[in-house]
């Protein structure tokens, strides 16, 4: 993040379509969150490139993921790196330079800055410092999977990745099974096996769900079905390769009394922990987890328990 001259800074501030050179505007001084292509660099829009090449800093994850996409579009700007390993130090410096009136432009690898990356942590700071956060919209893999799921969309949940562990990964899910929205989160290849069929156990077998692959990529795939059968498919598959959004349906409304809710909560606790008992409760009721357990803790007090 060196000093440069007026006549330096103006020339790299251009950007490349096709054949065409366009310059890009100075911009003023904030921080402005870009979202970059998620596997087509096409997917790009004009302000994000103008931004790209206008801003007095640019930082990114890996310099060299960034380099790809501003030598396509003939960008000179040089990235400045910004990561979970050296936001400590490389966070501060960033905000000297919106203090010294510079205008910082932050990308992530790919898609939208701030959604499961560090970004927010700088976000953060220059909001509690009173400088401004400008995002400059564009790709996001959660919204592709979505719209390209077929399944509902006008109530969304989206959850990040998944816990590693079983355990935690199925008390996650449990939180969520009763919530009336469609579930999105981010999984690596090599466990979205296991976590269809912890899906499959917790939320329900017949849930519709999507298994969305390599979004906007060459070999980019929607697999549909129920958690059950999607389960099914990869625990036959090896070495499934590439990124991917997993995205479940919501839960279907259940009409259910008052004395089914109890005869359902009394029969669980039986055999089940009250936390449990309730998580599960929520499951095949579709009724608020929190609801349910503090109706069961209000029934074990009556029995004296």
């Amino acid at each position: 993040m060196n000093e440069e001259t007026t006549a330096e800074t103006a020339g790299r501030r251009s950007f490349r379509l096709h054949n065409a050179t366009i310059p890009a505007r100075p911009l003023e001084p904030a921080l402005y969150l870009v979202a970059t292509p998620i596997g087509n660099l096409g997917d790009i829009t004009l302000r994000a490139l103008e931004t790209l090449a206008g801003a007095d800093v640019l930082a990114c994850e890996d310099t060299r993921v960034t380099r790809v996409l501003l030598d396509r579009y003939g960008i000179q700007n040089r990235p400045f790196s910004y990561h979970e390993y050296n936001a400590d130090e490389a966070g501060p410096r960033l905000i000297q330079a919106l203090e010294a009136g510079r205008s910082v432009a932050l990308v992530s690898d790919a898609g939208t800055p701030l959604v499961s990356d560090p970004g927010y942590r700088l976000a953060q700071q220059a909001i509690v410092a009173g400088y401004r956060v400008v995002p400059i919209p564009g790709a996001s893999a959660p919204l592709a999977a979505l719209v390209g799921s077929g399944l509902p969309n006008d109530a969304f949940l989206f959850a990040g990745f998944l816990p590693v562990k079983d355990k935690a990964r199925r008390d996650r899910l449990g939180e969520m099974a009763a919530a009336p929205a469609t579930l999105i989160f981010f999984e690596s290849p090599h466990r979205i096996g296991a976590t269809l069929l912890a899906a499959a156990d917790v939320l329900g077998a017949t849930r519709q769900a999507s298994v969305c692959r390599e979004l906007t990529k060459t070999y980019e795939e929607f697999r549909r079905g129920t958690l059950a059968e999607l389960a099914a498919h990869y625990q036959q598959v090896e070495n499934v390769k590439g990124e991917i959004v997993l995205v479940v349906g919501p839960p279907e409304p259940v009409e259910t009394d008052e004395a089914d809710v109890e005869a359902v909560l009394a029969d669980l606790s039986k055999s089940m922990p009250t936390a449990k008992a309730a998580t599960e409760a929520a499951r095949l009721t579709g009724l608020p987890r929190k609801v349910l357990y503090q109706r069961l803790l209000e029934m074990k007090g009556a029995d004296g328990r």
